[in-house]
């Protein structure tokens, strides 16, 4: 039986807002590496939420302010880190190779089985925890997106920009007008993931490529804190440098 304490649900999310109508709310009881970032923006005709958490508490129970005005949940990939409150949201919207999983969430197609270990809180969420028992609630998409579609705001317009890698239909969202990209879990400031089941480096190494293309000036990743153009630049160009770049053996531990 865990010895960790029990975390009250109103206290399971934390809020911080940024510049540029941008909000971060995190699980402030998940481990860094395990914890996702979910953003929201704030648009004139209605939001954005890019990801939405691991769907322990409730999201919009904790943040209530989310459902007081029409919202569009954007999961940037079908990890259950990502997506576990999507089903709170009557807009859903992901990318098209990503929706089967929004629909049908199994723990191994969602990575759950491998990753959303105990060991991954220092508090548990109301109710305790059990990674057996741990389910992400189907969310079939009420949107299907494409390399190309626009999530428009009414004074904000974001580009959908494919990245796969990570996984197949990861996506970023790029708002040309700010030069800000929110670049779910292709480009974040800690140890980048292309093992999983359905990860392809040749993939990964070609969105890094197109990303780098882009003139970023402010990064909202999927996890950890956000960054600017020369830390952006620097992340994409050590893994293209590294050990996943095309030719590279893999290294491995000791």
């Amino acid at each position: 039986m865990s010895t960790l304490p029990i975390a009250r649900a109103a206290d399971w999310y934390r809020v911080e807002r940024l510049d540029d109508g941008v909000t971060r709310i995190h699980e402030h009881h998940i481990a860094p590496f395990y914890r996702c970032n979910i953003w929201h923006v704030r648009g004139r005709d209605r939001d954005l939420l890019v990801d939405s958490g691991m769907g322990v508490v409730s999201l919009t129970g904790a943040v209530p302010w989310l459902a007081e005005r029409p919202i569009v949940a954007l999961a940037s990939h079908s990890h259950f880190d990502h997506i576990g409150n999507h089903h709170e949201f009557a807009e859903r919207a992901c990318h098209r190779l990503e929706a089967p999983i929004l629909a049908d969430p199994a723990p191994a197609a969602t990575l759950a089985e491998r990753y959303a270990v105990i060991e991954m809180f220092d508090a548990l969420p109301p109710g305790g925890y059990r990674q057996a028992d741990y389910r992400v609630e189907a969310a079939p998409a009420t949107r299907v997106l494409e390399d190309g579609d626009v999530i428009d705001l009414g004074d904000r317009v974001f580009e959908v920009v494919h990245v796969p890698g990570h996984s197949p239909g990861s996506i970023a969202l790029w708002e040309a007008a700010t030069s800000t990209l929110f670049s779910g879990d292709a480009v974040y400031d800690g140890p980048l993931i292309d093992d999983t089941y359905h990860s392809n480096r040749d993939d990964y190494v070609a969105s890094m490529q197109r990303l780098r293309a882009l003139p970023v000036r402010v990064v909202h990743g999927g996890h950890f804190p956000s960054f600017g153009r020369e830390r952006y630049l620097q992340l994409i160009d050590d893994y293209l440098a590294g050990r996943r770049s095309p030719g590279c053996p893999p290294v491995t531990s000791a």
